[in-house]
C-alpha cells in the first residue's frame, strides 16, 4: 500500500459512536481502497469501542433497532452456516476470528463444525462464554493448526496490521480451504447517498474501506484467490438505518428503507452492494 503522504483526500467522517472526533478518508488510486487517518496507536484503538452502542460487543435488546437486529442476525446465522457447509462439503475444522459474543461458532458447534474463535474484546469473551463458546485472543495460540474454513465477519476493516493479517490467514489455512470475508463496500449506492454520514465508514473503528479491486489484490499478493463475490442485501438497511440517526438524529425507518431498498436494486445493477461476502481459496 503507498504511504499516507501520497494518497488524495477522499472524504471526513465524525465518529458517532464514541468520541465525536473527526477524521479523514484517504484514497489509494492503484488499490482502489479508504484509508482511515489518523490511525488511532494500537493502544488506544480499545477506547473507540468502549460503548453500550457497539452491538456487535453485546447482546442488548433495548430498543426496536437492536432486536430487529438480532432477529435479522438469528437469520444470518443460518444463511452463513450453510454456505461453509457448501463450501466444504461437510463440516470440518472452523476458525472465526473477531467472534464477538460467539453466536456464529455456537451455532456452528451444534451443526457438528469441530470450532475456534479469536476475539481480542474481554466483555464479548464473557458473553461467548456463557454460550459455551471459549475464545482466545490471538491467532498465535494456534501454532501447530490449521483449518478448512477461516471466517471475519466485519472484522478485517478493523485489523490494524491489514498485510500482516493476511499472511497469517495463509498460515492458519489449510491447502485447498477457504476464507470467508464480509467487509463493507464504499462504492455502494448507500454510501454514495449518505456521504459522510455513511454508517459503515464508523470511523476509526473501521482503519480500512474495501473495494472488490483492492479485496482481490491484497489476497492474491498472498496466494490466496478470489473465487466469488456475494451480496449482503439486509446491510444496506441496516447501515441505512444508523446513518439516517446520524444525520437527521433519528432512525427514520421509512426513508431508511426505502434508501436500503434502492441500494440494492442499484446494486444488482451496477454489483455494488452495502457489503460483500468475498470467498477466497488457498
Amino acid at each position: 500500500m503507498n504511504k499516507t503522504q501520497d494518497l488524495d483526500f477522499f472524504i471526513e467522517c465524525k465518529d458517532f459512536t464514541v468520541s465525536g472526533k473527526k477524521f479523514q478518508l484517504l484514497h489509494d488510486d492503484q488499490l482502489e481502497m479508504l484509508i482511515t487517518t489518523p490511525k488511532p496507536n494500537d493502544s488506544d484503538l480499545g477506547m473507540y469501542y468502549q460503548s453500550e452502542d457497539y452491538i456487535s460487543h453485546t447482546d442488548s435488546k433495548r430498543s426496536l433497532f437492536e432486536k430487529l437486529y438480532h432477529i435479522v442476525k438469528t437469520y444470518s446465522l443460518n444463511k452463513k452456516i450453510t454456505l461453509i457447509t457448501k463450501l466444504n462439503r461437510n463440516t470440518g475444522e472452523l476458525l472465526d476470528i473477531g467472534a464477538g459474543t460467539g453466536d456464529f461458532l455456537a451455532l456452528a458447534q451444534k451443526k457438528g463444525w469441530r470450532t475456534k474463535g479469536i476475539e481480542p474484546n474481554d466483555h464479548a469473551k464473557k458473553l461467548a462464554k456463557q454460550k459455551g463458546v471459549d475464545l482466545e485472543s490471538e491467532s498465535n495460540k494456534f501454532d501447530s493448526e490449521q483449518f478448512d474454513i477461516i471466517t471475519m465477519w466485519h472484522v478485517l476493516e478493523h485489523i490494524s496490521g491489514l498485510e500482516n493479517q493476511i499472511k497469517e490467514l495463509n498460515r492458519l489455512l489449510k491447502p485447498g480451504g477457504h476464507i470467508v470475508v464480509a467487509v463493507p463496500n464504499f462504492k455502494s449506492y448507500d454510501a454514495q447517498y449518505y456521504k459522510s454520514f455513511w454508517a459503515a465508514y464508523d470511523v476509526p473503528r473501521h482503519l480500512w474501506h474495501f473495494s472488490k479491486k483492492a479485496i482481490r489484490i491484497l489476497f492474491e499478493n498472498e496466494g490466496l484467490y478470489l473465487e466469488k463475490t456475494l451480496p449482503m442485501r439486509f446491510d444496506s438497511f441496516y447501515v441505512s438505518l444508523l446513518s439516517e440517526k446520524y444525520k437527521t438524529g433519528k432512525m427514520n425507518f421509512f426513508k431508511a428503507f426505502w434508501i436500503g431498498l434502492r441500494s440494492n436494486i442499484k446494486g444488482r445493477q451496477t454489483q455494488e452492494f452495502s457489503s460483500h461476502i468475498y470467498i477466497l481459496k488457498k
